[in-house]
């Protein structure tokens, strides 16, 4: 069964959850795990990737756009999750809904920010994930 965990950003914690999924996305990938960044829109996966590039000056972090990177040399991947069927380790979700096809995964990660329209949202799948059983743990990041 899948693991969810919500990694919520605290009141007085700089950045939002754009920049939090990325340094999750990074410390996932060097524990060796593949990742999926699943997001709503192009554009979203388009910013998620400009983070990516730009969040490390020391270092490169393989990534790449759902459907046009090489799978085999980028471990982090960004995109609407509903077109692959591949990856199956770690999906950090960052679109509003549920995502159908999270079950399987071995780990869910949801990102919470200081938006109110981001928190509300997260406490609806929140409450759909642990009426439906799902084993869950919150982290608060400061």
């Amino acid at each position: 069964m899948t693991q969810v965990d919500f990694y919520i950003l605290e009141p007085h914690a700089a950045g939002d959850r754009y920049q939090l999924a990325c340094r999750i996305a990074e410390k996932a990938r060097r524990a060796g795990n593949r990742v999926l960044i699943h997001t709503q829109a192009s554009a979203e996966s388009q910013h998620v990737d400009g983070l990516l590039w730009t969040l490390w000056e020391q270092g490169f972090v393989p990534h790449g756009l759902l459907g046009s990177a090489d799978r085999a040399i980028n471990p982090i991947l960004i995109g609407d999750g509903h077109q692959d069927e591949d990856e199956h380790e770690v999906l950090i979700n960052l679109a509003t809904e549920v995502p159908t096809f999270f079950s399987r995964f071995d780990r869910l990660i949801e990102c919470v920010d200081h938006d109110e329209t981001v928190k509300a949202e997260s406490r609806k799948r929140f409450r759909f994930y642990r009426e439906h059983g799902y084993p869950m743990a919150t982290h608060n990041i400061s």
